[in-house]
């Protein structure tokens, strides 16, 4: 099992701020394309009205909304704004896309399921369940059992993150009480379409057990100097025979660090 999200533009699914309602405009039409949205004129014969600004389409929004599991309801710009800001899952709910309000910015979490890791289709190794969260509904989770040989890969395609953004990617983890064997530190790296790549180490023991702790892996900027195709982001273990075990893995998330935002 692996990732799906490389390559073309093509292979994926997204959100977004209404500013005003479609009430405005003469005539409450349907959108029979998400970039009508960005098409509205404004009437000029009423200066309030010509003071309002529309919504604009976040980037790319319409290649990654192809790919949500339910239809998106297009009836009017608040109706689609509203979806795009709660979220939408993508292929399966092997995603989640959502537009986060300040910036207009797009947002995505790669959940467990399509990850690729290194023995997962041993039920001896690892344990992939569904579980009831309350921020992201039921999304599946990837629970380590026992392994000498820890790998856990996951890729984005940087034509679906917002230009002139600073992304930071992070794997979401819990260590049970149970866990062991993390004795030796955890390798986390990212590397850029360009082949520029970024790596540390984690030392696990020193995160408090029982709780979700975010593990930053690296961050990057959608820039013209970073040509467009996939960021990989890893999580691995291979050069010891250290054995783990009882550690929960929510998912793999790409976020924009609102810190480095730049207006």
């Amino acid at each position: 099992m692996g990732s799906s999200w490389s390559g073309e533009a093509n292979d994926i699914s997204p959100q977004a701020q209404a500013s005003q309602p479609l009430s405005r405009h003469p005539k409450q039409e349907s959108l029979t394309s998400l970039n009508d949205v960005n098409k509205h004129v404004i009437p000029r014969n009423n200066p309030q009205e010509a003071m309002k600004v529309l919504p604009k389409l976040p980037h790319n929004c319409e290649s990654i909304v192809k790919y949500s599991d339910r239809p998106i309801d297009k009836s009017s710009t608040d109706q689609l704004f509203k979806q795009l800001h709660a979220g939408v899952y993508l292929n399966g709910r092997k995603k989640k896309y959502w537009v986060e309000k300040k910036g207009n910015i797009n947002c995505f979490m790669v959940f467990a399921n399509d990850l690729l890791i290194t023995w997962a289709e041993n039920a001896s190794y690892w344990h992939l369940h569904h579980v009831q969260t309350s921020d992201h509904g039921v999304i599946t989770v990837a629970q380590l059992r026992n392994v000498c040989w820890l790998e856990v890969h996951g890729r984005i395609n940087t034509t679906y993150l917002t230009p002139r953004v600073t992304y930071q990617v992070s794997y979401l983890i819990k260590l049970e009480d149970t866990s062991y064997g993390w004795e030796v530190p955890v390798n986390l790296s990212l590397t850029l379409p360009n082949g520029i790549k970024q790596h540390h180490h984690e030392d696990l023991r020193k995160y408090p057990k029982d709780e979700w702790i975010r593990l930053p892996v690296g961050e990057l900027e959608v820039s013209f100097e970073i040509n467009p195709g996939d960021v990989q982001f890893s999580l691995y273990e291979i050069n010891d025979a250290t054995i783990s075990c009882s550690t929960c893995k929510k998912y793999a998330a790409s976020f924009p660090n609102l810190e480095y935002f730049q207006h």
